[in-house]
């Protein structure tokens, strides 16, 4: 059984975007291959989630990135001054059938990821 344990005080950004299945591969392996390496270099850049799921009835994909800050701060360092406009490089949007122009944010409240 996992245990669940107090979080740290993360912060979480979430955005979401949509793709053909294609754009969605390539996205993946952009978040994976460009992105992350980028994010892990900034200061108080915790980790990160990409999901997927297939939407039904035609080709699209649901894209969820959540990434993991250890503060409201060390997102301005990514973000800017306004941390809820959704930075997405030119390069990543023409993988997109549409993106979010935001991002919200969530504090981290319970853990209960295996460790």
């Amino acid at each position: 059984m996992t245990r669940m344990t107090n979080a740290r005080e993360l912060t979480v950004r979430t955005w979401s975007a949509r793709a053909d299945a294609e754009g969605a591969g390539s996205y993946c392996r952009y978040f994976a291959g460009t992105l992350l390496p980028e994010l892990r270099r900034l200061p108080g850049f915790e980790g990160a989630y990409l999901l997927r799921r297939d939407l039904d009835g035609d080709d699209t994909v649901e894209l969820t990135a959540h990434t993991f800050w250890e503060s409201p701060e060390a997102i301005r360092a990514f973000a800017g001054g306004d941390i809820t406009v959704a930075i997405v490089e030119p390069e990543a949007r023409a993988m997109l059938l549409d993106f979010d122009r935001t991002a919200t944010h969530r504090i981290v409240a319970a853990d209960a990821r295996a460790r």
